[in-house]
């Protein structure tokens, strides 16, 4: 019987390189299902890298136009914060062999994701910011830190609007959520230890 182009022996596969061969790893993975979506995604520079340098340039934007209020080691550190949260949960919960979501045009590492990934800089920034300039009190940091997982969710719900974010295997926002509350409940402990700690040695 004469086999189609799909008919082939799945022993072969373990033999391939599947990083050099997206294709056959999502069809023997995702099925045609996972190919389809890829092939919805566009290419062009549209509305999710609009958004990206938006609200890149409008987050650089807000912490140079606020008044100083940490000194240069700490304000690099709540920096990094961001970008670091960015680059390890976008390079965890999106990459094989789970791949929960594709970030942007392609399944690959391109350069808009860097910036996707250094665009949580600026917000968490005024995270801490906004902590030490309202001076949350320990008692009220619960209440603090719901009201920015609500609006983190909610940003991340424009997102995938945009299309900067695509789901993939039943994940969704609530499971963002739950990351958004743990992530934010270790910045305010960070907050305390370094109000504390931060000027001495050990």
């Amino acid at each position: 019987m004469e086999r189609s182009h799909f008919d082939f022996d799945v022993r072969g596969i373990r033999h391939l390189d599947l990083a050099d061969c997206p294709l056959v790893y999502r069809l023997w993975q995702g099925g045609s299902e996972s190919i389809l979506s890829e092939v919805r995604y566009d290419h062009d520079f549209n509305l999710n890298e609009w958004f990206i340098v938006v609200s890149l340039l409008v987050g650089i934007l807000a912490v140079l136009w606020l008044p100083r209020r940490f000194d240069k080691k700490t304000t690099g550190l709540y920096l990094i914060c961001g970008a670091f949260i960015g680059f390890f949960f976008d390079h965890t919960l999106s990459v094989l062999p789970v791949s929960y979501y594709v970030i942007n045009d392609s399944s690959r590492f391109e350069v808009m994701d860097f910036f996707s990934d250094v665009m949580y800089a600026p917000y968490s920034y005024i995270f801490f910011y906004l902590y030490d300039f309202i001076r949350i009190k320990p008692r009220h940091s619960l209440l603090y830190i719901l009201v920015w997982a609500f609006v983190s969710a909610g940003i991340e719900r424009l997102s995938v609007i945009v299309g900067i974010f695509h789901y993939r295997h039943g994940y969704n926002l609530y499971y963002s959520f739950v990351i958004y509350l743990m992530v934010l409940s270790l910045w305010v402990t960070l907050y305390h230890v370094l109000k504390h700690y931060g000027n001495k040695r050990f």
